[in-house]
């Protein structure tokens, strides 16, 4: 007898395992299918994110910073080290801990939540009165039922035309995660958040690191000026960072991988590397979905197309996270797959896109939430604009670490935060209390007005804040 589910959830990425979770809460009887295997073969829930994403780039990027930290900033604090060297073998091994840990942890809360896990490939066959027939392909096929089914399949690495990733010289960010030694030369296409983030891990281990970015400015989407101070941060750093470049053929070899690119100035370049890592962006992954079963519609880039409350073109399917549109972010596919289970339920789940945090969690870290300076401007918005830097911020310089700012963009005549842009120290963490903030229409006086511990780095914060009507105490 085919097995009947109020909420089939297709993957378990961020988005699709906290949405089966929030609809088991709900109530309902939820299945959750997921195809991602281990190395042994098992299920390894989490998706991207888990295991070839955030939670690897993280550990590996903790690791290099430790490294880092060893060779060039112990003696600062009277810490004599000799000697130091990197085991990458067991430095990736200990990703691999990392990564096992959070896939555990995500089964644990499945079956806390009495959620049927089936691992697998999950596709549509066809629909039914009871709602959708579900097609689970792993090492026993079977198919289940659901009346509503939730797709969270994620996104998957785009490749240059007519250079395929081989994850031996030319590596997605699943294969720069999987490199066993650090190489001498590493090229990097793409400077976006994978391209600097892993282009900071192997720099820190040695490696001569080239980043060749096709657009005429540094992070686009950033705040103009924190982007100048990055790019002067990760330049000093010994990161090369060329713009406006126009990628030509590409060989990969014996010996590593030679690109040929024009530059910004008009000149032919060819660049040897040891390892090409290729980071211009993710596309939906629908494979093997089978929408054309149900007439699931998609659009142009292969995304599923939905409304503002996630639903797709066909009755009680709904799709979140990166196979849809928005921003491709773990904590976005979080929100959306609790929205989702929630107005399956019947209740008002809410996703504000205003109030979603950016995060590179390079060194300086840089993070922002809501608009940039360039964007107001273009909207035509009067604002006001503080900031403060960590040169200034006592905790900063007790860390060693005085890199950055944080910058408030207020609105001139309400004084309603509009954005917040860290460039600096646990950037990651300082900007909750700006989400926090805008999610409550604060004002900047708002912060500028709530006391904050001392010493810490979160006074830079208030300073920031203090700063749009031009009264910082510290600076």
């Amino acid at each position: 007898m085919t097995k009947q589910f109020d909420v089939v959830v297709i993957g378990a990425g961020p988005g699709g395992y906290i949405a089966a979770i929030r609809a088991a809460q709900l109530g309902f009887n939820t299945a959750c299918i997921d195809e991602w295997k281990n190395e042994k073969g098992g299920p390894a829930p989490g998706g991207t994110c888990t295991n070839v994403g955030c939670i690897p780039s993280k550990a590996l990027l903790q690791s290099s910073e430790h490294f880092d930290q060893a060779n060039h900033h112990f003696a600062e604090h009277g810490i004599e080290v000799k000697g130091v060297s990197m085991d990458v073998a067991k430095m990736v091994a200990r990703k691999n801990t990392v990564v096992k840990q959070n896939n555990d942890g995500i089964l644990y809360l499945l079956k806390k939540n009495k959620i049927t896990f089936l691992h697998g490939r999950g596709s549509f066959v066809k629909s039914t009165d009871a709602g959708y027939e579900i097609k689970v392909a792993g090492a026993a096929e079977e198919t289940i039922v659901g009346k509503h089914i939730i797709i969270a399949t994620g996104s998957n690495a785009r490749s240059l035309p007519g250079v395929p990733f081989d994850e031996a010289n030319i590596l997605s960010n699943d294969g720069a995660l999987k490199m066993g030694a650090v190489p001498k030369k590493l090229g990097l296409i793409g400077s976006g958040v994978i391209g600097l983030e892993m282009g900071s891990v192997w720099r820190r281990l040695g490696s001569e690191v080239t980043i060749l970015e096709g657009l005429p400015t540094f992070l686009g989407a950033v705040d103009e000026q924190v982007a100048k101070e990055a790019h002067k941060a990760f330049t000093k750093q010994g990161l090369k960072i060329e713009l406006g470049v126009k990628v030509g053929e590409i060989k990969s070899g014996k010996k590593g991988v030679s690109v040929a690119y024009t530059n910004a100035k008009g000149e032919a370049v060819s660049l040897d590397v040891d390892k090409l890592i290729v980071s211009v962006g993710r596309v939906p992954n629908t494979i093997g979905l089978a929408a054309d079963a149900v007439g699931l519609a998609l659009d142009e880039r292969g995304a599923i197309v939905v409304d503002g409350d996630c639903k797709t073109s066909l009755p009680n399917v709904w799709a979140v996270g990166d196979v849809v549109r928005g921003p491709m972010l773990a904590h976005k596919a979080e929100e959306e797959g609790v929205a989702v289970a929630e107005r399956i339920a019947g209740q008002h789940g809410h996703v504000n896109f205003n109030t979603i945090p950016w995060v590179i969690y390079t060194s300086p870290e840089i993070a922002w939430v809501g608009r940039t300076e360039q964007q107001l401007k273009v909207d035509g918005v009067a604002y006001k604009a503080g900031s403060f830097p960590f040169l200034a911020n006592g905790r900063a310089r007790a860390l060693g670490d005085t890199t950055g700012f944080v910058k408030f963009l207020a609105d001139a005549k309400t004084d309603e935060i509009l954005g917040v842009h860290i460039v600096g120290p646990q950037a990651s963490e300082l900007i909750a209390e700006a989400v926090v903030a805008m999610e409550f229409k604060a004002s900047a006086e708002d912060i500028a007005r709530i006391c904050h511990a001392h010493p810490s780095l979160s006074e830079a914060t208030k300073e920031a804040a203090l700063a749009v009507d031009k009264r910082t105490l510290n600076f």
